[in-house]
């Protein structure tokens, strides 16, 4: 599965933006889709997933701003940001899933990964 990720760009804080990662080489409907972020000087983290059926899972830091989605007859996975913060800048990744272990949301090795997409939000 190849994992091409856009949208991301210089926002003002308070600002909205749209994230789009289309998927290529695999049945996407049957993978869960996430996407997480990477701050300089930090851990890449959880932002959000969305799985096969449909259910979303966010983490604490996106709660009420963030919403993912998908279209699978466009084998695109969408994350919107409102209400953007300084503290989300960060190169936001698009993730690809289809086995995984006791939580369905989490990251495991055989997840496939996209290049990234850089957001800078500025105070």
């Amino acid at each position: 599965v190849q994992l091409q990720a856009s949208g991301g760009g210089l926002v003002q804080a308070g600002g909205s933006l749209r994230l789009s990662c289309t998927a290529s080489g695999g049945t996407f409907s049957i993978h869960t889709m996430s996407w997480y972020r990477q701050a300089p000087g930090k851990q890449r983290e959880l932002v959000a997933a969305i799985s096969s059926g449909g259910v979303e899972h966010y983490a604490d830091s996106g709660k009420g701003r963030f919403t993912i989605s998908r279209d699978n007859a466009k084998s695109t996975v969408f994350l919107q940001m409102n209400s953007l913060k300084p503290e989300d800048t960060a190169v936001y990744y698009c993730n690809a899933r289809r086995m995984y272990g006791s939580k369905w949301y989490e990251e495991t090795e055989s997840d496939y990964w996209g290049q990234g997409t850089l957001v800078t939000v500025s105070s």
